[in-house]
Parts: C-alpha cells; structure tokens; sequence
C-alpha cells in the first residue's frame, strides 16, 4: 500500500509535470483542420483571452501540492483527495501531446481528468480550504468548461447530427448541469463557480457580435449559477446558526 507521504510525492511530481506541459508543447487549441469539418471559431469555445485562466490553475496547483507535501503529508484528511487527484494530474500532463494529435482521444482524456478532479474536490475537508479545496476547484470548474467545449467540438467536427450552433448550446447545458449539481452539493467553492462562469462569459464575448442567442444563454448560465451558489451558501450558513 502506498503511504500517505509516497503519495504527496507523487501528486506534487504529477502538478510539476502538468505546470511544465506548456512549456514542452505549444498548443494554441485544437487545429480547426484535424476534423473532418474544420472548426474555424466555433460558437461552442469561449474567446481566447479566457484560456489565461490555466495560469492561476498551475500555479495554485503547485503552491497546494507542494505545501501538501511539506506541511500535510501525513495528514489523512489531504490524503483522500490525493489518488484521484494524481489521476487526474497525470492524465493531464500527457493530453497536450495527445491533443496535438487526436481531438477524439483527447477528448476521451479531459473527461477522465473531469471525473478524477470531481471525486478529489468532493473529498476536500474543511480545514486548509484555501489551500487545497479553492485551488482544485478552480482547477476542476474550468475542466467542466473545457470537457463540455471538447464534446461540442468533436460532435460539430465530425458532423454528428446537429449544427455548430446546437451543438454550443449542449455545451452551455452540460456545463451548466454539471455545475448545478456540484454546487447542490455544498462540495464546490467560489472558485469551481468562477470557473465555470469565467468559461461561459468567455462564451459570451465569443458569440455577442455574431451569435447573441448563444451568448444570452451563456449569460443567464453564468448569473443562475453564480445565483444558485449564494442562496446554497446563505441556506446553509442559516442552518449552522439555526
């Protein structure tokens, strides 16, 4: 059996891994031409700008990773969310490459970090919160973002039934889902919400000049969540006083 400390070694090498992918592999997102249908600004991406959010996400997953190592190795409340979080962080080191080369596989990969970074964040005690649950739940509210776009991506790009535009709409609806249900869970930070929301204005920007349906239904996205967020934490800060 892995000890706890062997397994804050392995997650903060797994965060050193993923932060250096970028630096390995320069990746500007998928090429438009690796589908069978081009995919020259599609309605289901968010503008580029919003893409600077994996800064932040590196960062703050280095800082949690290696202050877990160094002053929460073997804490067993920090150690539940390691496996799934070393899943995730791994699988996330590679998909650059693979993203290079296979919108399918890749999409495959996003997805398995998605679940992994879920079950971590769901595993978050209540201590150390800024340290530990914030930065995965940036880390896992932008991948419900990108997951969701990958879907979309690969359904438009492959021409699988529906139009572009459909298509952007099942990816504000998956991600909107999604997010629904980890804030119902009272699980989920300000920063998973963020995430989300900064993908769906990211959407809005995308879309205002030349699809306004698709950036209205990205902004209502955005204000119901971040709606839903506040009165899950006021209800619940209620009954803590009650």
């Amino acid at each position: 059996m892995i000890s706890y400390r062997a397994y804050a070694i392995l997650v903060f090498t797994a965060a050193i891994a993923f932060a250096a992918g970028p630096f390995i592999i320069s990746f500007d997102g998928f090429d438009p031409n690796a589908y069978p249908v081009p995919q020259d600004s599609p309605p289901a991406q968010p503008a580029g700008y919003a893409f600077a959010i994996w800064g932040p996400i590196y960062l703050w997953l280095l800082a949690s990773t290696g202050f877990g190592l160094f002053a929460r190795a073997d804490d067993p409340d920090w150690a539940a969310t390691r496996p799934p979080l070393l899943i995730s962080l791994a699988i996330g080191a590679i998909w650059l490459p693979v993203a290079e080369v296979s919108p399918i596989w890749a999409t495959v990969l996003i997805w398995a970090m998605l679940v992994t970074a879920l079950i971590a964040l769901l595993r978050t005690p209540q201590n150390d919160r800024w340290l530990l649950r914030a930065p995965i739940g940036l880390y896992a509210g932008w991948l419900t973002a990108a997951s969701s776009v990958s879907v979309a991506l690969l359904g438009a790009g492959y021409g699988v039934a529906f139009s572009q535009v459909t298509w952007a709409v099942i990816t504000i609806s998956i991600a909107f889902v999604i997010a629904m249900i980890m804030i119902l869970t009272r699980k989920a930070p300000g920063t998973y919400v963020f995430a989300v929301a900064w993908a769906l204005i990211g959407l809005v920007v995308q879309n205002m000049t030349t699809i306004p349906m698709i950036a209205a239904l990205a902004a209502v996205g955005a204000v119901t969540l971040a709606t839903l967020f506040v009165s899950v934490i006021r209800k619940a800060e209620t009954g803590v006083q009650a």
